[in-house]
């Protein structure tokens, strides 16, 4: 690194220069790839549907301001809004991510790339009714270049230990592929790019006892928006910063970095988009989704044997270093975000219900007695195997071993679940119930007729990729 006294403009970051070249240059051909873009965009609008019953989530959405709608602009799906393309980002964005239900992304940092599809989404539909010939398949692609920039650099590199929040990782993505929609030149997309590291990250705050709240419900909507302005200010001519990441003592890597580079372990691909985790069964952050499989299988051997709750004097839970670093959580929870970051809640509800869906993470549900008194049996033990197998990039497995323990000293035998449904070990297993959860979503919000017009587009891949984007969004409008 040169000096922060010597005032010779640098070459552009590397970085930057690489992602840049990615966007623009590489193409994608795996035929995994693009079916699993599909399904991720398919889960996506579903989640963001379903988000639509929750008052906390509809709140957020609309124009910024009463009056400040746009004809003619981006659509939100399952509303009849049309917006700007930088609310519709943030809109769309946040209900993807309401109700922790879409996609996922563990590694050295965690996150949910389906997130970009608020950008993703916003812009190409914005861009193709102001007459842009945009396809669907210019979506797909850009879904896969948004998972594999967040996917592979969160791959070696923590944001969390820093406390920075992996929206971050959002908003670099969502920029990169958003300044492609917009035919942003490389010159231009470079300045973007640059700017996504000048911005101030988010922190993650919100994520942590004991300030666990809704915004990280609305944080990916947030980065969303963010990367569109970003892009829509570099199209404009607007100057970039060269050095953004390696600046001494300014720069992203010594001011929110600790000093340290980013590591990597493999090139830009489709790496990422082959591999995603989606969540299918539970509305449940991720590193519990084998937990909460396993406590719906208890909850059937306690039935057979007439046992309850009150049975019970206490549970282990044998799970991984990061379970523990993120929702391993006792004491009082406030509210849903809070409940869908404790895993003792999330094995607590199915364990007494046989059940667990993003309604009980409501106080009508959580003031049941039952469950407080339940959690606070409930422990973490980390099983330094399931770290290592967890970090392993040939298996990213995400296990919990459950071990129930009654009031008589009588045991159960451990469940554990090590790949959750939803994995790529257990995809085929998934993918037709993953299809039923996009079908159970159209169901809240569009007549027969509609809900088979958009599965007779959806669920076939060459005419999804051919269909233009302004058709595609047209059928989900309210």
């Amino acid at each position: 690194m040169a000096s922060h006294l010597d005032n010779a403009r640098p070459d552009w970051d590397e970085l930057l220069v690489r992602i840049v070249d990615y966007v623009r240059d590489y193409q994608p051909r795996s035929e995994l790839a693009w079916t699993t873009a599909r399904n991720v965009l398919i889960d996506s609008i579903g989640c963001a549907l379903e988000a639509l019953d929750y008052p906390a989530c509809t709140k957020l959405l609309g124009p910024w301001v009463e009056g400040a709608a746009l004809p003619g602009g981006a659509r939100v799906p399952g509303t009849a809004f049309e917006l700007d393309p930088v609310k519709a980002a943030f809109d769309i964005g946040a209900t993807i991510r309401w109700l922790d239900y879409n996609d996922t992304w563990l590694a050295a940092e965690w996150g949910h790339p389906s997130d970009n599809l608020g950008a993703i989404l916003a812009v190409a539909d914005w861009r193709a009714r102001r007459g842009a010939p945009l396809t669907m398949r210019q979506v797909l692609e850009c879904a896969i270049k948004a998972h594999e920039i967040q996917g592979v650099i969160a791959l070696k590199n923590s944001f969390n230990q820093v406390g920075l929040d992996h929206v971050a990782l959002v908003k670099l993505a969502s920029t990169a592929v958003v300044c492609k929609l917009l035919g942003l030149d490389r010159e231009q997309t470079l300045a973007a790019l640059s700017q996504v590291f000048v911005d101030g990250q988010s922190l993650r705050t919100y994520r942590h006892a004991p300030n666990t709240g809704s915004r990280k419900s609305w944080a990916a909507g947030d980065a969303c928006s963010r990367a569109v302005r970003l892009a829509l200010i570099a199209q404009t001519g607007e100057m970039g910063y060269p050095g953004a990441l390696t600046a001494p003592a300014w720069g992203f890597y010594d001011v929110s970095f600790q000093g340290r580079e980013f590591r990597f372990e493999r090139e830009f691909g489709s790496y990422v988009m082959e591999n995603v985790l989606f969540k299918i069964s539970y509305p449940a952050e991720f590193h519990a989704q084998s937990a909460v499989e396993a406590a719906m299988a208890l909850h059937s051997q306690l039935k057979a044997q007439g046992r309850r709750a009150d049975d019970i004097e206490k549970i282990i839970i044998r799970t991984q270093a990061a379970c523990m670093r993120i929702i391993d959580k006792q004491g009082p929870l406030d509210n849903p975000a809070d409940r869908d970051h404790c895993i003792q809640y999330m094995v607590a509800v199915p364990l007494i219900f046989g059940r667990l869906t993003a309604a009980d993470y409501e106080d009508d549900v959580a003031s049941d007695p039952r469950i407080d008194a339940l959690r606070a049996k409930i422990h973490c033990v980390e099983d330094p195997a399931f770290t290592a197998d967890y970090h392993d990039p040939d298996k990213r497995s995400i296990a919990n071993g459950l071990t129930v323990t009654f009031t008589d000293g009588s045991k159960l035998d451990e469940v554990l679940v090590e790949y959750p449904i939803g994995h790529r070990r257990r995809r085929a297993e998934g993918i037709p119930l993953l299809e039923a959860k996009f079908r159970r979503n159209l169901a809240r919000r569009f007549d027969p007729a509609r809900q088979q017009a958009i599965l007779d587009v959806a669920l076939d891949q060459a005419r999804l990729e051919a269909l233009p984007v302004q058709d595609f969004m047209a059928l989900l409008v309210a």
